[in-house]
């Protein structure tokens, strides 16, 4: 089955940001339905989906000039702990450059300096050490993204849940706004927005 391209290079609107990320999203899901990957290995196709969240995630958020130490440097995907996207994620943003800047992936330790990321996935095998982990990235410019029951609500910013095994967003905007990133109006409008308990 053919999808025009997964990583749409279109042109850019007035407010900065590509096309609407509902359209990579439904190619990926074509993509696994075509191949059945999506029936035969519902968690692959969980976690591709939410590997293309991460990727677009990128566009739709602006950071402080501040969080990059050039205006060619990376922004930097993080992922902590166990990673449960294989090489789906790497395959996504190789090559890709997003506002001049080239999209790098690292897979981290809890114990490294988490605060060089952009975008920061905390693996569910981490949700013990969430509480430690968000309060030490408080303030800094990471969107801090995961997948454990309440992790919005724990002050995480996004927050993928699955609803009737779709993948949707939980956004906690308030957590986003203090640590100075602006998330786009088009993510927010997909999301539910919650508040940290």
């Amino acid at each position: 089955m053919n999808c025009p391209d997964t990583k749409p290079t279109v042109a850019h609107k007035a407010d900065g940001h590509s096309q609407p990320i509902q359209w990579l999203l439904v190619c990926v899901w074509l993509l696994l339905a075509g191949n059945g990957w999506a029936a035969e290995n519902p968690a692959l196709a969980e976690y591709q989906v939410k590997a293309a969240y991460l990727y677009n995630f990128t566009k739709f958020t602006d950071w402080p000039a501040t969080a990059f130490a050039s205006v060619d440097a990376p922004i930097v995907i993080g992922i902590v702990g166990d990673d449960p996207f294989g090489k789906t994620l790497d395959d996504l943003v190789k090559d890709e450059i997003v506002r001049g800047h080239p999209l790098v992936v690292k897979r981290l330790d809890p114990k490294d300096d988490l605060r060089g990321c952009h975008v920061l996935f905390i693996c569910r095998n981490e949700k013990d050490q969430l509480p430690a982990l968000l309060q030490k990235l408080k303030g800094t410019p990471v969107l801090t993204v995961g997948d454990a029951g309440d992790f919005a609500e724990m002050g995480g910013m996004v927050n993928f849940v699955l609803v009737q095994e779709k993948v949707k967003l939980e956004i906690n905007q308030a957590a986003a706004e203090e640590a100075s990133l602006q998330i786009s109006a088009k993510l927010l409008r997909l999301a539910r927005i919650v508040k940290t308990n």
